[in-house]
């Protein structure tokens, strides 16, 4: 059976290691993952197979980890759509409510946002906010990535879209 784990606690060291000891006690195998420090918190999300028969016991497990908030969800069925895979970088002056101007227009023209990196930085010429986004979108094949980035350039004049060299 794979479980989507998710992980939100205090960042401090050992996290990985308590809930890795937990999953490996179980059986489980830990397949992916992405995890970060931020704001003093440690936040993650873990794919893990495990035998059906150990399922609950590690769910109980996990639950039961002092400091630690779990949430366990089974795994989607059936495989992912078949995406082309693009990285977008966005910078533009930071304001309030950035994140939902470019989350809307993504989602209105339908694209898949597989992951996305966001920072503020002080501008160095300006002194003002810069905003920068990394976002891996998957795409449709009927989605042109130049229909994308001209949605996403449409939103504001000093909005950029940088493509670094895809591998």
């Amino acid at each position: 059976m794979e479980l989507i784990v998710t992980v939100l606690t205090d960042d401090r060291p050992g996290v990985i290691e308590q809930v890795a000891a937990t999953i490996a006690a179980h059986g489980g195998n830990w397949l992916d993952s992405r995890l970060a420090q931020l704001a003093g918190k440690f936040a993650g999300i873990i794919a893990v197979a495990v035998p059906d028969q150990q399922a609950a016991a590690l769910t109980a497990d996990l639950a039961a980890l002092t400091d630690v908030v779990v949430h366990i969800a089974a795994a989607a069925a059936g495989p992912p759509p078949a995406l082309q895979r693009h990285t977008l970088q966005v910078v533009a002056n930071d304001r309030p409510g950035i994140v939902a101007e470019v989350s809307a227009a993504l989602a209105g023209m339908g694209v898949n946002v597989a992951e996305m990196a966001t920072s503020v930085e002080p501008a160095s010429m300006s002194g003002g906010v810069i905003f920068r986004a990394t976002l891996d979108l998957g795409l449709r094949p009927d989605q042109p990535l130049a229909a994308v980035v001209a949605g996403l350039e449409g939103l504001s004049e000093d909005l950029m879209i940088d493509m670094p060299q895809q591998s």
